[in-house]
């Protein structure tokens, strides 16, 4: 196998006519052979990703052959100064991590098979990939959302959607969150996982990742659109406010769809991008952006970071920690505006 010396110019994506015949050498390998039939009929992996299976091999028999090193006895010191290579040739993080999964894959195989002591490739990380900063709206592209009233919808649909946009900017919910909410507390709905509404306390009860539950405050805002949304909503047939022996589970969501069925969150996206667009923003609105604004707008007022992890129901307050850096971006901006020696050169 090690004879073979594919292109390095060859790229994890459709196979080109070059790499085609890269394939067919690799294929007339036994090892290799025997590993493609592993992963395309015992894994019962898909086609297309025993393809990119197919180049990721390529690649590492290149590597390999150009550093005189046969495959098994490939070493961690090899496969770093590789992804070390790639990195500098400008290949992304993302997919250098790709291919190492595809190495890994092989490696293990190899040693389950007896036929390495150790896997090369199982400790070595490809270089780590800045995480984007969630995308926030401004407090008052945020207000104008929440304050917009669309006159030409039905009464029905602009009181359900002006309580959704409350319920994802001030409470900061996750789709999920919202789309399984009931109007009341049943035995059903905690048994099946879902949240509801109490009015009376002014919170909302949220059945969240890991199945873990929280209260989240409901404002006055929130709670003014929740009592006119549970005022029209029994016009929709079907809809019930209290538990009712017998009675569809979907009669009691919070916020229902035409036919009465529970709001799917494409649904809830769909309408939010409208409602956006007439609200005269610039850009079209989805519900974790709502999210992502509640938690640096109450960030950038308290600077509590904590109460911010658990009003979102963080497990960790790293993942909390991204809100900084937009709190930052926040006061960069403002420097930057109102300073009078921000902008001396």
């Amino acid at each position: 196998m090690n004879k073979f010396v594919p292109s390095l110019g060859a790229q994890r994506g459709n196979p080109a006519p070059t790499e085609t015949t890269q394939i067919d050498a690799l294929k007339t390998d036994p090892l290799v052979t025997r590993y493609l039939d592993h992963v395309r009929f015992e894994k019962r992996l898909a086609e297309r990703t025993c393809t990119l299976y197919q180049l990721d091999l390529i690649r590492l028999a290149d590597m390999a052959a150009a550093s005189g090193v046969p495959l098994l006895q490939v070493q961690s010191g090899h496969v770093r100064r590789w992804v070390a290579q790639m990195n500098s040739a400008g290949r992304s993080g993302r997919g250098i991590a790709l291919i190492l999964s595809g190495w890994r894959g092989f490696y293990t195989w190899l040693g389950r098979e007896g036929l390495i002591p150790l896997n090369p490739v199982a400790d070595v990380r490809a270089p780590r990939v800045a995480k984007p900063l969630p995308k926030a709206l401004g407090v008052d592209e945020a207000m104008q959302l929440a304050e917009h009233e669309e006159d030409n919808d039905d009464p029905w649909l602009e009181a359900r959607d002006a309580a959704m946009v409350e319920l994802l900017y001030g409470c900061g919910l996750r789709m999920a969150e919202l789309t399984g909410l009931d109007v009341v507390a049943s035995t059903e709905a905690a048994r099946a996982g879902r949240g509801w509404i109490d009015l009376q306390n002014a919170e909302v009860q949220v059945q969240g990742k890991g199945s873990k539950r929280r209260s989240v405050p409901l404002g006055r805002a929130a709670i003014d659109a929740l009592t006119h949304w549970l005022a029209v909503r029994p016009q929709l047939p079907g809809m019930l406010t209290e538990p009712t022996p017998g009675a569809s589970p979907l009669a009691l969501a919070l916020f229902p769809g035409r036919h009465g069925t529970r709001l799917t969150p494409r649904g809830v996206a769909q309408r939010l991008k409208r409602r956006s667009l007439l609200a005269g923003l610039a850009t079209p609105v989805h519900p974790h952006m709502l999210r992502h604004s509640f938690a640096s707008h109450v960030l950038q007022s308290s600077g509590d970071l904590r109460a911010v992890q658990e009003l979102l129901g963080h497990a960790n307050i790293s993942t909390t920690q991204v809100y900084t850096r937009l709190d930052f971006q926040h006061l960069a901006k403002t420097y930057d505006a109102a300073h009078p020696r921000a902008k001396r050169k």
